[in-house]
């Protein structure tokens, strides 16, 4: 119940327009009652009683019924429309604003797949039930209530008779309610699933055709459809039992009357216009009463989707600024790392242990070590992706955590091994976060970062759109236009993190120069890979297991570290073999 609360804040604004469709709702149900009424005098006044002078005005009578009808009925369906759509646009931009100030650590945790499930498929659900439920339960509400006045006025012994099943009818719609929910939600879980599977995989499509796994995967994709079939009938079967069930006890209670009024016409104690009135009534009346039942469906499955958008949006990031940040001044002097500790949860140990070290102004820092030993982990929480659980990070003698996330990381400029672009211009991809640049500003950027003689040979220069992630693009290509994007940001603080480790010689060269280009006059910590960088680096940070192992120059490491020269052995002596 709680849920639905929380969902009618984002139905209160338009509660106007919401007025509005309910008076059309009973505009409807009153028309249409009208033309089920219109019945006895037809059938009494025409065909028995032989008045022609009656026809004319209940024929127009009928027209103007059923015009009416129309009319009202089409407004309340496209205000209950409208309302659909703008409350889903709204609870979307929500998700969306949330999602994209959630921490990385939450992102971890959720896969791309479930999320693109829950702000589409739970979106869609919750649309269809803000439509769908109002309309059921109201105008298919307000035609009950006309039809069961007129069934009263009619015959009320009759139509006392009739409701022996309307408690059958309410145990049905309950037992049903409960199944429907739970299942609901298991279907909306599987469809997250195979959203899931289906980004991992098709992003993934180079890897599988390079080692032939395509039957694999799909007797893996068969399998989530196979369980995604089996649970969807098991839903379906709870779903469409109520509708027949519904409508045989209705006949049940309509046989009643047909025998109790058949033989009362016979009798002559009813006229033959009260009798079919009534019986078309009473059966038309069931339309809308199974109708009510698809709305239990409809509302049990906004639940459940209600439920996963929630979560969403319950959700707390783990980074959260200070109450009122203070605007970080420009880099002056050192980063601090202060007793640094950190972990991912509580119950497993710590990537992290007691990190102290110092980056004065100018230098260049390298980070060295194992894989796994916790080196992209330094620089996380650097930029606060993550922050410590203990001990904290300065800079310029000032906790990290004063400071606004923004102003922060706009002094930053981070390059990794996964080059990040999109689906967009080559200009749109290196102006990224960067507001109020100019082509020159982007060619002179490119150029710094070797990548404007390449970006001159595309289709259509700074305007060629580069695919989903650069795929147009090599290696070397991508990762030049991700130095360009930070070139073009002018940091004070640099971090690359293996920018060169998966490039080709002839690409790392190029890359090498314009990573030179980029760390002129800047403070750079580098998660180093290859021997160029080490060797310009002021100092070395070599860690092992979380921890510090030792901190000096590239020749007094190689003496005193056995890490270090292990490392340097077997990862960057293939440099001098041209590897």
């Amino acid at each position: 119940m709680a849920k639905i609360d929380r969902l009618y804040v984002y139905l209160k604004p338009y509660k106007k327009r919401f007025v509005y469709a309910i008076i059309c709702m009973v505009f409807v149900a009153a028309f249409q009652s009208a033309l089920m009424y219109l019945v006895k005098p037809t059938i009494d006044k025409i065909f028995v009683n032989k008045e022609r002078e009656l026809i004319k005005l209940i024929v127009l009578a009928v027209i103007a019924a059923g015009f009416f009808k129309f009319i009202f009925s089409y407004m309340q369906s496209y205000f209950l429309s409208w309302i659909g759509q703008v409350v889903v646009k709204d609870l979307r931009n929500d998700m969306y604003k949330k999602i994209m100030n959630l921490s990385l650590d939450y992102f971890m945790k959720s896969s791309t797949g479930n999320l693109i499930s829950r702000l589409t498929y739970d979106i869609t659900q919750v649309q269809r039930a803000i439509v769908m439920v109002p309309r059921n339960i109201l105008r298919d509400g307000l035609y009950i209530i006309f039809y069961i006045g007129i069934l009263f006025f009619l015959n009320w012994k009759w139509t006392l008779a009739i409701f022996i099943v309307f408690p059958m009818i309410s145990l049905v719609i309950l037992k049903m309610g409960k199944k429907i929910k739970r299942r609901s939600r298991g279907v909306q879980e599987l469809t997250a699933d195979i959203y899931a599977l289906l980004q991992e995989k098709i992003t993934g499509i180079k890897l599988i055709k390079s080692v032939v796994s395509e039957p694999d995967e799909i007797n893996t994709m068969e399998k989530q459809n196979n369980d995604y079939f089996n649970i969807f009938m098991r839903l379906t079967r709870a779903d469409i039992l109520q509708g027949p069930l519904i409508e045989f006890l209705g006949v049940f209670g309509i046989s009643i009357v047909i025998l109790w009024g058949g033989l009362e016409v016979i009798g002559g104690t009813v006229t033959q216009g009260t009798f079919i009135a009534f019986i078309a009534t009473a059966m038309s009346m069931y339309r809308p009463a199974k109708s009510l039942t698809e709305v239990n469906t409809d509302i049990q499955t906004a639940m459940a989707a209600t439920e996963r958008i929630f979560e969403i949006l319950d959700a707390k990031p783990t980074v959260v600024e200070m109450e009122k940040p203070t605007i970080m001044p420009k880099f002056k002097d050192e980063i601090f790392f202060n007793s640094v500790s950190f972990f991912y949860t509580p119950d497993k140990p710590n990537i992290l242990k007691n990190i102290n070290f110092r980056v004065t102004k100018g230098e260049i820092v390298a980070i060295v070590g194992p894989s796994g030993s916790g080196k992209t982990t330094i620089i996380n929480l650097l930029a606060r992706f993550f922050d410590p659980t203990d001990g904290n990070i300065k800079i310029d003698d000032h906790d990290i955590r004063i400071f606004s996330i923004k102003s922060l990381r706009d002094q930053m400029g981070i390059v990794t091994q996964e080059t990040i672009l999109f689906n967009d211009t080559v200009a749109n991809n290196i102006s990224y976060g960067t507001k109020n640049k100019n082509i020159t500003d982007i060619e002179n950027a490119a150029k710094s970062a070797n990548a404007y003689n390449f970006i001159n040979k595309l289709p259509n220069k700074y305007d060629t759109i580069i695919g989903e992630r650069g795929i147009t693009l090599s290696g070397g290509e991508r990762q030049r236009l991700a130095l360009a994007r930070v070139i073009l940001r002018n940091p004070q603080i640099l971090i690359l993190d293996e920018a060169t480790s998966a490039l080709d010689s002839e690409s790392e060269m190029l890359v090498q120069e314009a990573m030179n280009n980029l760390m002129k006059n800047k403070t750079t910590i580098v998660i180093a890979h290859r021997l160029s960088t080490i060797k310009a680096a002021n100092k070395i940070v070599v860690i092992d297991k979380g921890k510090i192992v030792d901190i000096g120059d590239h020749a007094g490491l190689l003496e005193k570290s056995t890490l270090y020269k292990r490392l340097y052995e077997l990862q960057y002596m293939d440099t001098n073999n041209g590897g």
